[in-house]
């Protein structure tokens, strides 16, 4: 018996086959022998929403179908459709996808002909004609061009095509065979066929960079190597910075850091500088320049947002109205995210109340709890699972805006103070976080008091039920702000603490890109607590004793410097750091909660206002040139498990391999067309490039 194909992990869920089924019937119009079918534009322009326009290319149509009909009949069944969206989330993807691009006639591998029909149909070989019957072309098909190419052979093929075409290139701008070109030669050659690899900046500079003399061959070498290999100089920044995504380089400690890293040259650290020189004008590399010069890479593009709004075209447009607009924005994520962070944790929360409240100098006889899990074990068997929720409503009733006020309030001030570059210092950060924690006391004091009196009540065994209503009509408006001192004393260092560590811990934790997974953002925000919960407990054992009724027996306190001393007196500096571990378990991961579900909403309800995204969090915005038909196009709900990929793989195809395809001027999809335009080698595309 034949050992089974192993099968490819995958990177992506796999949408389920009933409910793939559903969305390929909603696009089959075909219907043969009691089978559904999908046609080339079923499948192109109507799942996957491209080539929309009247005047399409149907020679492109059919390519891009092609993919997907592996059996070449011009239909896609259901079978064949369901196998696609497996390989969209095998691991590599991408170079699968442009093999099933090339497997002309789906007999896994890949001819001199196939080869040569789609190359013929790019657009980049309709500008600058490539010699399909060259050296390069005879290594990989053999002298009579009769050898057929397998997957693995075909990878190296695609990666090797565009530096022999860029050579190629070379050579036809300097027929004399000087060794030099002319600067607008080098960008006629750099816009056309390295045109995946260029972002605006780089763009736009070309020409500059050469400072108007002629350019060599080995230059020219250099800079479409440097290009190729952005990703690999940015490995190089970082361990030249230690990680540091913030700090400027210069150019000898790239060139020392990059000396590990015999890809890249000196030549090519010199022609790195001379282009970011051209746009910055600093002498210095930072991280960020890098990004800016760098291609963005076709796997960003899988981010998935419920909604995307865009409130302004470009920063100069942001209005005070804008602004307040963005507060509000922040505001309300940051509420749902504060309850969603407390309700998770506020049985810990109850469990370190009670512990602070324990006096064990008083009169009042023996302790109740020993350490918090025998507090924890004492409320389910006394007063039952929902004793632990016991004062929740009022909490999420104050917690909400507690933490949108925070959230909000860090956000605009760290907005205000960041330099022109996007920076902010740490003492800017710390301020910020400082600005957060005062600001929230206006909510957090009225909370807090409720939520501790209902907290400890459960202790007193007395027939009065105690509500929320109960305590505030007790206090009054200026009662509910008894302690606020405290409430200071502990909020402010908190946030000034928290808010910086969470920062810089999330950039440690990003990926090489910056940015940051979901869990990374919950090990963050729960890190960052440690510290920030831990150094203000005093204040927090302070400000519980200032809100607590105290009972017959136990002393009382007049203020802040009066709880101090007398806490000291009766139970010594230990008392201070009471319920340091309960309120590290509870701040902790409420913090880390919170925070992740703040920036995932930001994510999942994307509002552009014109000002700064959390950092790690936002998508980057897409840095080359949204001139092609896929990079443009959305991905829609029918778009499920590997379909998800879909558009973002064929835009790297393009965008990888600069596999551009016409998107304009109605072509002639005969079956037949194939084997014949590969015939001629020298012939031209019969498919008109009209974008």
């Amino acid at each position: 018996m034949p050992d089974k194909k192993e099968e490819a992990p995958s990177f992506l869920k796999r949408a389920g086959t009933d409910k793939l089924r559903e969305v390929f019937l909603k696009y089959a119009s075909l219907q043969k022998d009691g089978e559904h079918y999908m046609t080339n534009e079923d499948f192109v322009r109507k799942f996957l929403g491209l080539f929309t326009e009247a005047a399409f290319n149907d020679e492109s149509v059919r390519l891009l179908a092609g993919i997907a009909d592996t059996s070449k009949d011009g239909l896609i069944s259901f079978s064949e459709f369901q196998a696609f969206e497996g390989l969209l989330c095998t691991p590599d993807a991408l170079y699968r996808t442009a093999f099933q691009l090339f497997d002309r006639q789906g007999n896994g591998m890949v001819s001199y002909a196939d080869f040569a029909d789609v190359v013929q149909k790019t657009e980049l070989h309709s500008k600058i004609p490539f010699s399909l019957d060259g050296p390069f072309i005879k290594r990989y098909f053999g002298g009579k061009k009769q050898r057929l190419i397998n997957y693995a052979e075909f990878t190296q093929l695609l990666h090797d095509f565009h530096e022999e075409y860029a050579m190629e290139a070379f050579r036809s701008k300097d027929p004399a065979g000087t060794g030099f070109i002319s600067p607008l030669d080098f960008q006629d050659i750099i816009v056309k066929v390295k045109r995946h690899l260029l972002t605006p900046n780089v763009k736009d500079n070309l020409v500059a960079v050469t400072e108007g003399h002629k350019v060599s061959f080995p230059y020219f070498i250099a800079f479409t190597s440097l290009l190729n290999n952005m990703e690999l100089i940015k490995q190089i920044y970082l361990q030249a910075t230690q990680g540091n995504r913030h700090e400027p380089v210069t150019k000898d400690q790239l060139l020392y850091a990059a000396q590990t890293m015999s890809q890249i040259t000196p030549l090519e650290i010199d022609i790195l500088f001379q282009l970011t020189g051209a746009v910055y004008q600093t002498g210095r590399i930072a991280y960020s320049d890098l990004n800016n010069i760098a291609p963005e890479h076709y796997t960003k593009h899988i981010t998935h947002r419920l909604a995307e709004i865009k409130a302004v075209e470009s920063p100069a447009d942001r209005s005070a109205f804008i602004q307040v607009l963005e507060s509000t924005y922040r505001f309300t994520l940051g509420s749902f995210a504060g309850a969603v962070g407390a309700t998770v944790v506020y049985p810990i929360d109850l469990v370190k109340t009670r512990m602070q409240n324990q006096r064990t100098g008083s009169f009042i006889g023996e302790i109740a709890y020993r350490n918090s899990w025998d507090c924890f074990k004492k409320v389910v068997r006394h007063e039952g699972f929902l004793g632990l929720y016991r004062g929740l409503l009022p909490q999420l009733m104050g917690v909400a805006p507690e933490k949108a006020i925070k959230l909000t309030v860090n956000d605009l001030v760290r907005d205000k103070l960041v330099d022109k570059n996007g920076d902010l210092p740490t003492w800017a950060e710390v301020l910020a976080g400082g600005c957060a924690g005062a600001s929230q006391v206006v909510f957090t004091n009225p909370l807090e008091i409720v939520k501790i009196r209902l907290q400890v009540a459960g202790e007193i065994a007395t027939g009065s039920k105690i509500s929320a209503l109960s305590v505030v009509r007790e206090l009054g408006l200026f009662g509910l702000y008894k302690g606020a001192r405290a409430c200071l004393l502990r909020d402010v260092p908190f946030s000034a603490i928290y808010f910086p560590t969470y920062a810089h811990t999330k950039a440690l934790m990003a990926d090489q890109d910056g940015y940051n997974h979901p869990l990374t953002l919950l090990a963050a925000g729960a890190v960052a607590g440690v510290p920030a919960a831990s150094l203000v407990t005093p204040a927090d054992v302070i400000k519980t004793r200032l809100q607590v009724v105290a009972r017959s027996g136990q002393t009382t306190y007049t203020g802040v410097w009066d709880a101090t001393k007398k806490i000291m007196a009766e139970e010594g500096p230990r008392a201070f750091w009471k319920g340091t571990v309960a309120r590290v378990f509870r701040s902790s991961p409420q913090f880390g909660v919170t925070l992740v579900t703040y920036e995932l909403l930001q994510r999942l309800f994307y509002v552009d206002f014109g000002g700064s995204q959390p950092k790690g969090s936002e998508m980057p915005k897409p840095k080359v040139p949204l001139d092609n038909v896929i990079s443009g196009t959305k991905i829609t709900a029918d778009h499920i498990g590997g379909y998800r990929a879909a558009l973002p793989l064929l835009a790297g195809i393009e965008s990888k391999f600069g596999l551009y395809l016409p998107r304009f001027g109605r072509g002639t999809a005969s079956s037949s067309s194939a084997s014949a335009s590969a015939s001629a080698s020298s012939s031209t595309p019969s498919t008109a490039t009209g974008s």
